[in-house]
């Protein structure tokens, strides 16, 4: 009897895989999911891969190489409905710091036979290659918010994902303020929540893992920050972390850098 079970493909790209180890941290939650999906295709977690065509396809990493190009539109071809994981895929992750730099230039220090090495220009996320239906943000995902976005997709309905700020976060979990209290300076403000403001909840300022929330006033928060004492240095690397190359973020930090 043929299978009707929806089949589920999980992809790589440029990437530490913290994407796909919260997938597999959603061990007990996944048990729940898995009796309605087929994993067709999970390097990470299994030898047996399946072909297309998926369902749903989920993809971490960013685009950094001609390869991960063609690989991208392969894979746009092969799923019904594609949803990109982590700040990598959504918006170039960590690597993208090399987007302000010559990438040539790091490719002669740090390898021996620079002219091995193929790469593009940039890290850049996979949407700027191929269309996705739905980006999950974080640095890494929420493990909740990804089985909400599966189950979601699963049952033709959009995600309830939240796309306040981690403020909203720090005041639900009775946070005192770390700009207030201790002028910590935080992307708190502008950055979308999904973390359990983790690093407020302990005296620590936000990085910024979920990238920008929804109409992020970043000018607003820069001058907070300044007023308090940070150089302009200072705030252009605060917003050159996880997601620098998020719109927003990015703006914000090429406005600092002159």
């Amino acid at each position: 009897m043929k299978n009707s079970k929806p089949k589920l493909a999980i992809f790589k790209l440029s990437s530490c895989d913290g994407c796909q180890l919260s997938i597999l941290d959603a061990e007990d939650e996944l048990l729940a999911v898995l009796g309605a999906v087929e994993i067709a295709y999970f390097p990470e977690a299994s030898s047996r891969m399946l072909k297309g065509p998926y369902d749903i396809g989920l993809i971490e990493g960013s685009v950094t190489t001609p390869h991960d190009v063609e690989l991208t539109r392969q894979i746009r071809k092969d799923c019904k409905t594609l949803i990109t994981i982590g700040a990598c895929a959504t918006a170039g992750g960590i690597q993208a710091l090399r987007n302000w730099k010559d990438v040539k230039e790091f490719t002669k220090i740090v390898y021996a036979s620079p002219q091995y090495i193929s790469t593009l220009d940039r890290s850049m996320p996979v949407a700027s290659f191929i269309h996705v239906d739905f980006e999950l943000r974080g640095c890494p995902v929420n493990k909740y918010q990804l089985i909400e976005v599966i189950v979601a997709f699963l049952n033709k309905r959009k995600p309830n994902i939240s796309t306040h700020s981690v403020c909203m976060e720090c005041k639900q979990r009775g946070n005192v303020c770390v700009m207030v209290a201790h002028g910590t300076p935080c992307l708190g403000p502008v950055t979308q929540t999904g973390c359990g403001a983790i690093c407020p909840s302990y005296n620590r300022g936000c990085y910024g893992c979920f990238g920008p929330m929804d109409s992020p006033n970043t000018s607003s928060l820069s001058r907070n920050i300044e007023a308090r004492g940070e150089t302009k240095y200072d705030i252009m690397l605060a917003f050159r972390g996880f997601n620098a190359y998020s719109e927003p973020f990015r703006k914000e930090s090429e406005a600092y850098e002159k």
